[in-house]
């Protein structure tokens, strides 16, 4: 009897495209003689959980909730995980060079996504923050703290964007900075939240404008020096004393993509077939934001959380059926709803005609989130477990005190 060669599956890239595809195939039921060798590999050492990133900023979440190991994550599955960056790959060798080592590969998932890059021009001695990892939110958390021991009576801070990044960030900082802060967010077109529903964005818009938070529509930065930034609208440029500048958008497509011998977009995002599948390497598969994946109406799918998760779902059946010869289902995007966070326990939650807002809404978010997105089911229950001792340990300081104010009355 011929032996059949074990397949070698390499998933590039530990977000959520590519861990859950990770996850789901090894979830799939498995036949012995085709159970594949799967290696998932990854630049950073912990997978991030990116919708609480924010919760990051005023100690709502604690890392280790939102940003555990790959080897915690993968250590109850057979996937093997290799951390190292990706310096190029050979598609015609099915070769993956890294810094640290070269792998070879049967298949292969690209889900690495997208590197920031600052659009900004800034003055020599001027910086401009970033918030996409874990990296970068601690490094802002390091510098709001620095500015809040300063003597400065008030803390000027600039988002640019208005985007889901830009509103929910400010709304943190908002809360966090309370009376203290002057939040400007610096939106380039005449809405924000582009693309999400009209609740979403009425909720979002008064939410900000309560917080105090200056919204500067159709206007952009022209130049950052270290204690100031020009602002450029149709009809005025205006020069304000800033003490932090946070960008929440600007991405590009990692280096090495664009030498991939394969076809891509004028973006640089790689083609895809309906089923997810390089067009001219079907071993190949490309998940969220470094692939232009299209929707049934030939809408591009928006880079979001859910749809990555999608994709996961669907390459790992794809992936499945390709190596039993069977035949491949193509990708078709699901818009489950909106949630965002607006402040500390304010969220909007708008999905299948339900239209949440402020504590309700936060509640629900946060548990849809860890209950239903959160990877592997150990690192759900430590949270979980976490998140209601902390809630237990609330209600019975306010009983405590409830029961001390009762007692100095009767006295």
């Amino acid at each position: 009897m011929k032996h059949q060669k074990t397949p070698k599956i390499c998933i590039l890239g530990g977000g959520f495209a590519g861990l859950y595809t990770a996850l789901h195939l090894v979830s799939l039921p498995r036949n012995k003689s085709l159970s594949p060798e799967i290696t998932l590999i990854d630049k950073e050492e912990r997978f991030l959980f990116t919708p609480f990133l924010y919760e990051l900023i005023t100690d709502e979440f604690r890392d280790w909730e939102i940003a555990p190991s790959f080897h915690k994550l993968l250590d109850q599955d057979q996937i093997q995980f290799y951390q190292g960056i990706v310096e190029n790959v050979d598609l015609k060798k099915r070769e993956i060079h890294l810094n640290n080592g070269n792998l070879t590969y049967d298949y292969l998932v690209l889900s690495v996504g997208r590197k920031t890059f600052s659009a900004v021009r800034t003055h020599e001695q001027a910086q401009t923050y970033a918030f996409r990892t874990l990296a970068d939110a601690e490094r802002l958390k390091q510098r709001l703290s620095l500015l809040e021991l300063s003597q400065k009576p008030k803390i000027s801070i600039a988002l640019i964007g208005g985007g889901p990044n830009g509103v929910e960030l400010a709304g943190k900082l908002a809360d966090r900075l309370k009376q203290r802060g002057e939040i400007y967010l610096i939106v380039r077109g005449q809405e924000i939240l582009k693309g999400f529903s009209k609740f979403s964005q009425k909720v979002a818009y008064q939410s900000l404008i309560s917080r105090g938070v200056q919204i500067k529509f159709q206007t952009h930065i022209e130049s950052v020096d270290p204690e100031h930034i020009t602002l450029v609208a149709p009809e005025y440029q205006e020069k304000i004393q800033i003490d932090l500048v946070v960008e929440t958008v600007g991405t590009q497509p990692r280096e090495w993509l664009y030498h991939l011998d394969c076809q891509h977009n004028k973006r640089g995002q790689i083609l895809t077939t309906p089923t997810l599948q390089l067009v001219d390497y079907p071993e190949v598969f490309a998940l969220g934001d470094l692939a232009d994946i299209r929707n049934l109406q030939g809408q591009q799918v928006p880079a979001t959380a859910q749809a990555a998760f999608q994709q996961g779902s669907v390459t790992a059946r794809n992936l499945k059926a390709l190596i039993r010869g069977q035949s491949l289902k193509a990708f078709h995007y699901f818009h489950f709803g909106e949630m965002l966070t607006l402040g500390i326990q304010e969220a909007t939650v708008c999905s299948f005609g339900v239209k949440l807002r402020g504590l309700i809404a936060c509640w629900v978010r946060t548990w849809v989130y860890i209950l239903l997105r959160m990877p592997t089911v150990n690192h759900r229950l430590q949270v979980i477990q976490y998140r209601w001792k902390q809630e237990m340990t609330k209600l019975l300081t306010i009983s405590r005190r409830s029961t001390k104010l009762k007692s100095h009355k009767i006295l």
